[in-house]
């Protein structure tokens, strides 16, 4: 391997990672064709075959799946150096990858990152919307966002955002001829506006929590989304009950648009926090996004 070809070996990567010949050659920036001979000849030389091909997928093989593993954390440590002594001396500059849902993004990130934008503007920043709690050194992201702190042991976590409330809400329009639900079982009666989660393809089971007293409640309705503003959407068109973030639907409460239901059982969750892999250096665009969205007690 140490006499391979390293573009090569990066664009197998790049195709494992998507498992698609044609969104591997758009950010490789070659023809798919091309891509497709250089994998061939890769596969030639090492004698084994890595990829499984058909029309409609591709996969890999046990020794495509054994390269790859070994391939991810070389390339990504190379990456990084390679960052960083272009970076020496340097502005902030390049690319930040980072993945986290909807609501962190909207309500965390973007607000603190925009004045960071201005200020570095040779700093470009990729924010990915994914539920799942990402590999982020295997999908070559730069940093995560997860509620609370527990991380793999390899990663560190800062915390960029304040305790916050899930609240359960319906509008009156869908409330006025039904029964306030007392308990969380008593939302079994009602139109619940479910999430779906992208791990497995369940859907989201809504916690609840009072005197100490903790519970999960699996819910159904005639709506699944995958898309927090489109559940509070939901529910402001009178769609059924959703189980959001508190500081989406706080202002919809006291415009009267919505009801608080349950309110007494509503749980708390610790803040958001982002993470990132243990490394010697980091690129310095990286060091001032973390720093931009480090959370400050007022």
């Amino acid at each position: 391997m140490a006499h391979e070809n390293l573009n090569d070996l990066r664009a197998f990567q790049i195709v494992a990672r998507e498992k698609n010949f044609t969104r591997a050659a758009a950010q490789l920036g070659i023809s798919r064709s091309g891509l497709s001979h250089a994998i061939t000849a890769l596969e030639a030389r090492l004698g084994v075959r890595l990829l499984t091909r058909t029309t409609r997928s591709v996969s890999l093989t046990e020794a495509g799946m054994r390269l790859y593993n070994r391939l991810m954390p070389m390339l990504s440590e190379l990456d990084s150096e390679l960052a960083s002594l272009r970076a020496m001396g340097e502005k902030p500059a390049g690319a930040v990858r980072i993945t986290a849902h909807d609501h962190a993004i909207a309500s965390v990130l973007w607000p603190r990152l925009q004045p960071l934008l201005k200020r570095y503007p040779d700093i470009h920043i990729e924010l990915s919307v994914d539920y799942a709690l990402t590999d982020i050194v295997a999908q070559q992201f730069d940093a995560g966002v997860r509620v609370g702190n527990v991380v793999d042991k390899d990663m560190i976590a800062v915390r960029i955002g304040p305790d916050f409330h899930m609240a359960v809400v319906g509008s009156p329009d869908y409330l006025q001829d039904k029964k306030m639900p007392e308990t969380p079982a008593d939302l079994t009666e009602h139109q619940c506006i479910n999430l779906r989660l992208p791990t497995r393809g369940g859907l989201y089971a809504w916690d609840f929590e009072k005197e100490g007293k903790t519970l999960s409640v699996r819910v159904q309705g005639q709506t699944v989304f995958n898309n927090t503003f489109l559940m509070l959407q939901a529910a402001l068109d009178g769609t059924g009950l959703a189980y959001v973030p508190l500081d989406l639907a706080q202002k919809h409460i006291e415009a009267g648009q919505l009801l608080p239901v349950l309110k007494e059982w509503w749980p708390h969750f610790p803040g958001y926090h982002l993470y990132y892999a243990n490394r010697r250096q980091m690129m310095p665009a990286l060091v001032e996004v973390i720093n931009a969205l480090r959370f400050r007690e007022a």
